[in-house]
């Protein structure tokens, strides 16, 4: 009967250290089972699976490869697997796979000691974590923008996901990290399009605040929008009641406020990472189309729908012209743009920080509530609350060493 080893080689890692333990068994015909190996801070630990052959003596090759290992100062180790062992083993690959992605400006170990006691409470098993995020100095200033983020590969069906999420949600508001919780589908690396709510999204400001201001409804105007983006009132009555406040507002103003509109940290380089990679990116946003053409041209977006302010003479008329983009009209629109691409829904992303985006992040493959209202970060499945929109591209798997920039 064959035989199977499992063996464990950690040490101080050096170039050729791997080629030189292989080179031991370039003699034997033996099965390579499973290989893995990771590096960290030039420490090797390297594990390798072998089966060997009924006639195969296996002293000779384990001797050669000890020798070496101390060649080469490295500690060794191996443990014989029985057949009902690895079988089992190689049942389970059937089971669930989960991500879960974590991300702040700094991570601790108190941060992944929350992570894992909760995924052992759910009746989980981590198979391997990764760091996505590139390495940070010790010395980085206090004003260091940077990203930490590890990825966790975890196996089985939760024993409540809902309450796992829930769970995350509230390590995320104490202690100021991300947590996002996916399943690993063939379609988490393979989205194409993604959909930006834009005030206080795309942008970091409400644009409709900031010329309420300038018509000098400001305060009126602002405690409109919060209710609404609170979901406690009506988008398509409340955005009404609002553009009539700015009724006989210049377009010099409008050009004014577009030129000073301040991009949200990490969108620049979001865009031009997920562009190379072939993503349709759109805006579809509750705001307006007048802001929205400088922001597509900026960005070099594929489309844009929002809502158009209707302008006779130079001056805003305190209505809006024709139909007006609310939630649901988010959602139908993100579906035609799938539809059109001639891709799935389960390739979209949609990001949104308000009620009236819940639907469209609700329909996407991917939806994120981004620095969003309590209601909204609640309402979905993902959420960004600490970090800048480029975070979004650890979401997708994307590490900080594949990124352009």
């Amino acid at each position: 009967m064959s035989e199977i080893y499992l063996i464990n080689i950690t040490g101080t890692h050096k170039p050729g250290t791997v080629a030189k333990l292989a080179s031991c068994m370039k003699n034997y015909e033996i099965a390579v089972l499973d290989i893995s190996q990771a590096v960290i801070h030039d420490h090797i630990s390297l594990a390798l699976l072998l089966k060997f052959p009924e006639h195969q003596q296996i002293e000779p090759l384990l001797k050669e490869i000890l020798y070496q290992a101390h060649n080469l100062h490295l500690q060794i180790d191996y443990i014989p697997i029985n057949t009902e062992q690895y079988e089992s083993w190689v049942k389970s690959q059937g089971k669930k796979q989960y991500i879960i992605t974590l991300l702040g400006r700094t991570l601790t170990s108190k941060h992944i000691a929350q992570i894992t006691e909760l995924i052992e409470q759910q009746g989980l098993d981590i198979y391997y974590i990764n760091r996505l995020s590139a390495r940070k100095s010790t010395n980085a200033s206090l004003n260091d923008s940077s990203v930490a983020c590890f990825e966790f590969s975890i196996r089985g069906n939760p024993i409540e996901l809902k309450t796992m999420r829930a769970q995350f949600l509230n390590i995320s508001r104490t202690f100021g990290v991300d947590i996002g919780l996916q399943e690993n589908t063939p379609y988490r690396r393979h989205r194409r399009l993604i959909a930006f709510d834009m005030d206080s999204t795309l942008i970091q400001t409400e644009v409709i605040d900031e010329l309420a201001y300038k018509a000098g409804k400001g305060d009126e105007v602002s405690r409109i929008t919060e209710s609404a983006m609170q979901g406690e009132l009506d988008f398509k009555q409340s955005l009404s009641k609002r553009v009539e406040l700015l009724q006989g507002l210049p377009t010099s103003v409008l050009d004014e406020v577009a030129e000073n509109v301040p991009l949200t940290e990490g969108a620049e380089r979001l865009i031009s990472n997920l562009k190379i990679l072939g993503y349709k990116v759109a805006i579809l946003s509750g705001g307006f189309t007048y802001f929205g053409q400088v922001l597509s041209s900026k960005l070099n977006l594929d489309y844009l729908y929002a809502n158009e302010l209707e302008i006779e003479n130079g001056y805003l008329t305190g209505r809006l012209m024709g139909d007006i983009v609310d939630g649901p009209k988010k959602a139908e629109l993100l579906q035609y743009l799938a539809d059109y691409e001639n891709i799935s829904l389960e390739q979209t992303i949609a990001v949104g920080d308000g009620a009236n985006d819940l639907p469209m992040l609700d329909l996407a493959g991917l939806g994120i509530a981004f620095h969003a209202k309590p209601m909204v970060r609640q309402g979905a499945e993902q959420a960004i609350s600490n970090v800048g929109l480029d975070a979004i591209l650890y979401f997708l798997g994307i590490k900080d060493r594949e990124a352009i920039f």
